[in-house]
């Protein structure tokens, strides 16, 4: 085995697709209320965009109601403008300092565009993956063009990377299905 290719790296930069995939997925609404929901949302305070769980404490009261608490009296009319212009479907309900975020029941429609949308973030994983394999491959080659490694270790490192590649492409595909389950589930 050569130092000059590294699986540790490649595995990490593959689970950090997955990772990143996990939080796309995470933000999707499923019927159940979750904080998770709103860290898509950034809102501009202070001159400068930010999630918003970084200007307010977000918590679930109950299973179809998400409350949000703004520490910053000045900023609930933006935190409000910001749930409201992102796309998510969401009518906050404002109180004070508090908004209360009511989640409607999911129209058939509206729970095919969220497996659209989760079938794109899982897209969006596998060609991270990709690019890792890509960048792995290339690297072998190179490797073996300068004489670092056999034409047989070459083989059997791309083996390697390509073994690497659909283990990670499963685990997506894995977690899609879960996914899709939960969301069409009525």
């Amino acid at each position: 085995m050569s130092n000059s290719i590294d699986f540790n790296d490649m595995q990490r930069r593959m689970d950090g697709a997955i990772h990143a995939y996990k939080n796309d997925l995470a933000s999707l609404r499923t019927g159940r209320a979750s904080g998770n929901l709103l860290d898509a949302v950034n809102v501009d305070a202070y001159g400068t965009s930010m999630p918003v769980n970084q200007v307010a404490t977000i918590t679930v009261p109950e299973p179809r109601m998400i409350s949000v608490s703004v520490w910053d009296k000045q900023m609930v009319g933006a935190v409000d403008r910001a749930i409201r212009e992102s796309n998510l479907g969401f009518n906050p309900i404002v109180d004070g300092a508090t908004l209360r975020i009511p989640l409607p029941e999911l129209t058939e429609d509206r729970r095919k565009q969220l497996v659209k949308i989760a079938h794109q973030y899982a897209e969006q994983a596998r060609v991270a993956v990709r690019h890792v394999r890509r960048d792995g491959m290339e690297h072998i080659k190179k490797a073996e063009k300068d004489g670092e490694i056999s034409q047989d270790d070459s083989r059997v490192h791309s083996d390697r990377v390509q073994k690497l590649t659909d283990d990670t492409i499963a685990s997506i595909d894995s977690l899609l299905g879960e996914k899709e389950a939960e969301i069409l589930q009525v």
